[in-house]
């Protein structure tokens, strides 16, 4: 069982996604802040940023806060903004693009432990 947990924004760090260009992550509740069974994860795609085509082993729910961008899912292009929803299944090919002129940022929600993003050809 966990703790109940707090974090203040100015308490979370950010840091830029090697794998990609203008992507920005911050673990808002995550298994070493001590967190329990799932990570909420904030991230901020640049005017111009994008993520190559990649895959995880795990499944990702994630709410659009801000923004408006381009998302890849197993081949099928998806224009999103603030208040869509989207589910990336576990293994499923997909990949980010920001062609607008203002930041993107959504919240991810994993379950915790290991994510680690496998690139494609």
């Amino acid at each position: 069982m966990s703790d109940p947990l707090i974090r203040r924004a100015d308490d979370i760090e950010y840091e830029a996604v090697d794998a990609a260009d203008g992507l920005e992550k911050g673990v808002l509740i995550g298994e070493e802040g001590g967190g329990g069974n799932l990570a909420i994860r904030r991230f901020t795609l640049a005017p111009g940023g994008s993520v190559p085509k990649h895959t995880n082993d795990i499944e990702h729910e994630q709410y659009v806060l801000s923004g408006r961008y381009t998302v890849g899912i197993e081949g099928e292009e998806h224009d999103v903004e603030a208040g869509d929803s989207l589910h990336i299944p576990a293994g499923a090919v997909h990949w980010y693009r920001n062609d607008g002129d203002e930041s993107g940022a959504f919240l991810c929600a994993v379950p915790a432990g290991d994510d680690e993003i496998k690139l494609q050809e």
